[in-house]
């Protein structure tokens, strides 16, 4: 299969790519034996793509959500695939700044519920293969997004009734197939069912957990326009709070992911840019300094890419996600991928942390077609996810563009 110049290469090497199976949006994917596990943006459901040959992937099969549901988030270890099911918000806030705008759990606390809430996990010893042998039913909205890299729990950002947004809960897995929830947390304010109030504009402000990275007995959990909070979870049935740091206002919002780097004591966060055309400011990647946990300190920012102007390129132009250094993938303290969707995927070298640099970026080719219902559409490139093996074969997704297969090739 040929594949089509892209816009842009500098220490990668673009090797495949895939429509997975016709289906070609694209959100979170999961790396597992020689498989990627793709969950959907649009499409629902999710599928399994086979990268033995990372030159030649082979769309393998798709499992489809329940209806009204969607599957967009999803983790794989330990022969464990864990899925999200809520309900698919895109169908209820069609215009996307409507999803980002306001507490999504007090808009939809009337709703009958038609959609699957939950998180449903599947065995996947064979990876070519998944099957589903438990389901933790959530009674509201779902679960967004999860972090399992093996062992006993699980870690969810949660919308249960009663509460305004998502929240951070702990999933026992001690029985994979009779999954329990375990203790919870959420920000002063979110829980309107006990009588709390927000202390925040909800009507213009999103408070609520993207999601939470685990290292040792702490959560770096990433709260949308509530910013960050450092969680002791020594004992996981009571998480209790460390630290909080907000920076919105000013900055615009959408703390989306917070990867620690415990070696040096640092923490890289990456703010979501969630508009068209910066209508929601520019959005910048941070790196703080954690060596005191309960005073967080922001020293530096990741350099924006600025080779052509992609503020008027279109659509979202500013980080999304970042790879999240799971055990067995590439693992390093010096150097970060982040997804920048319309400036593609991005290497950046912060072995001095005050001065972080670029060393690699890769954006492909605008997708062949829209997938994205929404209004506004566009065929212009939206790099939604990485993840990278420990030799360096990077796989992307794209929310219109399918699966890319690169070989980050290393420093300049």
């Amino acid at each position: 299969m040929s594949l089509k110049p892209a816009e842009l290469a500098v220490g990668f090497t673009h090797l495949g790519h895939s429509d997975q199976g016709g289906r070609p949006d694209a959100m979170q994917l999961q790396y597992w034996k020689g498989h990627v596990y793709v969950g959907h943006l649009f499409s629902s459901g999710f599928s399994i793509v086979d990268v033995t040959d990372p030159r030649a992937p082979r769309a393998l099969g798709y499992i489809a959500a329940p209806e009204n549901t969607w599957n967009i988030h999803l983790q794989a270890a330990d022969d464990l695939l864990l899925v999200v099911h809520a309900k698919d918000l895109w169908k209820k806030f069609d215009i996307e700044s409507s999803y980002y705008s306001g507490s999504v759990g007090s808009r939809l606390k009337d709703e009958e519920q038609d959609w699957s809430a939950g998180v449903a996990i599947y065995d996947v010893a064979d990876p070519s293969s998944p099957r589903q042998i438990s389901f933790l039913p959530v009674d509201g909205i779902g679960v967004h997004r999860l972090w399992f890299t093996g062992g006993r729990y699980a870690y969810a950002s949660v919308l249960p009734n009663g509460f305004s947004d998502y929240v951070f809960r702990v999933i026992d897995l001690a029985n994979p197939s009779s999954p329990q929830w375990l203790g919870e947390y959420w920000l002063p304010g979110m829980n309107f069912g006990a009588g709390e109030e927000p202390t925040w504009d909800s009507e213009k402000w999103r408070y609520a957990l993207h999601h939470a990275i685990i290292a040792g007995d702490t959560a770096y959990s990433s709260w949308r326009d509530g910013g960050l909070a450092l969680l002791d979870i020594t004992d996981r049935a009571r998480p209790t709070q460390i630290s909080y740091r907000n920076w919105s206002p000013p900055y615009g919002g959408g703390t989306h992911t917070s990867l620690p780097l415990p070696g040096r004591e640092l923490l890289v966060v990456a703010d979501e840019a969630t508009a068209d055309e910066l209508a929601d400011g520019l959005k910048r990647v941070w790196v703080f300094d954690i060596r005191v946990p309960a005073n967080p300190i922001s020293i530096s920012t990741f350099p924006t890419p600025d080779e052509i102007d992609y503020a008027k390129k279109g659509r979202h132009f500013g980080p999304h996600n970042l790879h999240e250094n799971r055990p067995g993938s590439f693992v390093s303290e010096e150097i970060i991928f982040a997804t920048y969707q319309n400036a593609g995927v991005r290497a950046f070298d912060i072995s001095n942390a005050y001065a972080p640099r670029q060393i690699g970026a890769f954006v492909p080719a605008a997708p062949d077609q829209v997938i994205d219902p929404r209004p506004g559409g566009r065929a212009v490139t939206q790099t939604a996810d990485v993840f990278v093996r420990d030799d360096g074969v990077a796989f992307t997704t794209d929310y219109n563009g399918g699966l890319d297969v690169l070989q980050f090739t290393g420093k300049d």
